[in-house]
């Protein structure tokens, strides 16, 4: 068993390391466990919305989040937490290398994995012409056609990226309007490698090792196969709430956290940060906002403990 730290953070992005960061500033003993550095920003080619940087790709600002937080010297564990229980002073942490870590608080900082299709053909096609991430794999499509399915913002942005290199782009949604940010939308009908097929439905992803078409309900143009040589999908994320459901705090029924305004669970000594919460605008700098408040209300819970 590990020292007996004051907050353990669970997960390594914005969230996770912005946490850790004011966790030093506050002088406790800050544990933090991650599968993997970075988070889902370091997919994200150019992030234009953090206040005083007006451009910066998302793995520099993450890198940047992470050496601000290690000043701290915080301790880094890279391994998956499989499973978190109460104990009589706060709770015990199990990683996925066997070893246990104590902690009085828990800041989880989860955040979420890409919600898929679920549909025929999808699983056997993925990374054959499925993907998730145009910037880890729109290089592959160059003068190529590709189709985003989605209608959100993250879905625009994932086209806007993928006509750096293809040579047609379709964004593929299953309702009348694309729900992005005005701006994003600008620019979706300014290009002219971009266009919308709205009202339809991705129904099956068909190949033989690899993407051929895209079988549609509606059909498009009097046809229900589409043919297209790569598909990104960005449907919306699946929340990574698993652990702190085992512990007892209260999800909603979207299966994410559920928080107030201090960044408090349900559970006493449990708070949480970004996008596994019920925060409805997901960004990074609502993540580290809400970090930086779990920290500081961590410290708060911890001070109260002590009086």
């Amino acid at each position: 068993m590990s020292a007996n730290y004051d907050v353990a953070i669970v997960g390594g992005g914005v969230g996770g390391f912005s946490a850790a960061m004011y966790c030093g500033r506050l002088r406790l003993h800050t544990l933090l466990l991650t599968e993997f550095r970075g988070g889902t920003i370091i997919l994200t080619n150019h992030v234009t919305n953090w206040p005083g940087i007006k451009a910066i790709s998302g793995m520099d600002l993450a890198k940047n989040i992470e050496e601000h937080a290690l000043e701290y010297k915080p301790d880094v564990v890279d391994a998956k937490v499989v499973s978190v229980q109460k104990t009589g002073s706060g709770f015990a942490l199990t990683d996925s290398e066997g070893k246990k870590h104590e902690s009085k608080t828990i800041i989880f900082a989860t955040g979420s994995n890409t919600r898929m299709l679920n549909v025929p053909g999808e699983k056997e096609l993925e990374n054959k012409g499925v993907h998730s991430c145009a910037l880890c794999d729109g290089l592959f499509y160059k003068d190529k056609n590709v189709a985003v399915i989605g209608g959100s913002d993250s879905a625009v942005k994932e086209a806007l990226l993928l006509t750096q290199w293809a040579k047609k782009v379709y964004i593929i949604y299953r309702k009348e309007k694309i729900r992005a940010e005005p701006v994003n939308l600008e620019r979706v009908h300014e290009n002219k490698k971009i266009e919308i097929i709205n009202n339809t439905n991705v129904k099956e992803l068909v190949g033989k090792g690899k993407l051929e078409k895209l079988i549609l309900d509606p059909p498009y143009k009097g046809s229900n196969e589409f043919k297209v040589d790569g598909v990104f999908v960005e449907i919306g994320r699946i929340p990574n709430s698993e652990l702190a459901k085992a512990l007892g705090v209260k999800l909603n029924e979207k299966h994410e956290i559920v928080i107030n305004r201090k960044a408090e669970t349900n559970v006493p000594g449990v708070f949480a940060c970004g996008d596994v919460c019920d925060t409805i605008f997901k960004q990074a700098i609502v993540g580290a906002g809400e970090a930086v408040l779990a920290a500081y209300c961590a410290f708060e819970y911890l001070q109260g403990k002590k009086r």
